[in-house]
């Protein structure tokens, strides 16, 4: 007997995880759902134990189809195919490994495929890719009008059919992928391709940017560089904050200080939340973080010339929109700044992205590809 299929789309970051159920080919999710990942990993055999058994569990209690079947049924005619994309460079044997999950974790998806732990096994096909190729493909879904502010104006108009399209986003990590299509075929539309240009050697671009390179070198154990991630993140702007509070130590707000001590894996969210206070050390952190974010989208702009569309994705773009848009933010300052090269970044369309749900749109493109292959 044939089975119905049905599609999970995950997105996997370093904080959270997010889970769509869908039926092949169909954009509008029958349930979503998010797990913070360090409280569903604490005591969990696995990365599929903590977050996708309790997501097919709850599948079966709310969604109508699963209900009305039941679990007997559903074991016996029910397959899934599954995408997940994950914060970290997918290997060839379908495994990653989370840096960004506190403590490291590892997703294996042969592994998923293989478990017969009651509704896991559904799982007939469970494909991994990196959460940037998610984006990448989600952010062909965007619809430019609603879902994005341009940050360049006219850059909708500007748009080529044919050029290469960039996504570089900051969360907890800090992402980077291209598309590409070909002239020759391009009927065929986009490919995406992961990247981790997000671990390219952080420039400063300023006396203070160097003392915080020469901090965060110490901090990292690092002889010669780090990474932009460890300033263009969440945990990146905790690292700005850090710095900045040992330099200016008569500046430091006792209460905000304290709630930074002690918020573990959400530090950045603290200084994020208290970024609005004018004057103060989490305002002057976000504006340090905000233009080395943009200096290093505006390195990429100059190395893939994505005249199909440079997009500006991740968690910290929609919070942070007021130190993004307009041509005077910290955020366009930096990315214009290219010298020479400047009226080259004027062919290229700039978006701010929104919305945070591209990269689980992505995985749903995904798997649906992945079913198509498999028949």
């Amino acid at each position: 007997m044939t089975k119905t299929t049905y599609i999970i789309a995950g997105d996997i970051g370093g904080t959270n995880s997010r889970f769509s159920l869908h039926l092949p080919g169909q954009s509008e999710s029958l349930l979503l759902h998010i797990y913070p990942n360090e409280q569903a990993l604490e005591g969990a055999p696995s990365y599929h134990h903590a977050t996708l058994k309790p997501f097919l569990e709850k599948c079966l209690a709310e969604v109508e189809e699963w209900k009305s079947m039941g679990e007997e049924k559903l074991l016996s005619d029910v397959q899934i195919v599954a995408c997940l994309a994950t914060a970290g460079p997918v290997k060839t044997n379908n495994t990653v490994f989370m840096t960004n999950i506190a403590g490291g974790c590892t997703i294996d998806g042969n592994e998923i495929e293989k478990c017969q732990d009651g509704l896991l096994s559904l799982v007939a096909r469970c494909k991994l890719v990196n959460d940037f190729v998610g984006q990448g493909y989600g952010a062909l879904d965007l619809d430019l009008a609603t879902e994005c502010v341009e940050l360049i104006p006219g850059s909708i108009e500007k748009m080529d059919d044919l050029g290469p399209k960039v996504c570089v986003g900051a969360g907890t990590g800090l992402g980077q992928c291209f598309l590409t299509k070909s002239s020759l075929s391009p009927e065929l539309g986009y490919e995406c391709y992961p990247s981790e240009g997000g671990h390219c050697d952080f420039a400063p671009r300023g006396a203070l940017e160097a003392e915080l390179l020469d901090y965060l070198k110490a901090k990292f154990d690092a002889d010669n560089r780090v990474s932009y991630e460890r300033v263009v993140s969440g945990r990146g702007l905790a690292n700005v904050y850090e710095f900045l509070a040992q330099k200016f130590p008569d500046r430091v707000d006792e209460a905000i200080h304290e709630e930074f001590l002690n918020a573990g894996d959400q530090q950045g969210k603290v200084v994020g939340v208290n970024s609005g206070k004018e004057g103060s050390l989490t305002a002057q952190a976000a504006q340090i973080m905000i233009a080395a974010y943009g200096a290093e989208v505006g390195n990429a702009s100059l190395k893939f010339i994505p005249t199909g569309g440079m997009f500006v994705s991740g968690g910290l773009t929609p919070k942070n929109i007021k130190l993004i848009k307009g041509m005077d933010s910290p955020f366009m300052k930096a990315y214009l700044d290219k010298g020479r090269l400047n009226p080259l970044l004027d062919t290229v369309p700039l978006f701010a992205v929104m919305t945070e749900d591209i990269g689980l749109r992505g995985a749903r493109v995904c798997a649906d590809r992945e079913l198509k292959a498999l028949k």
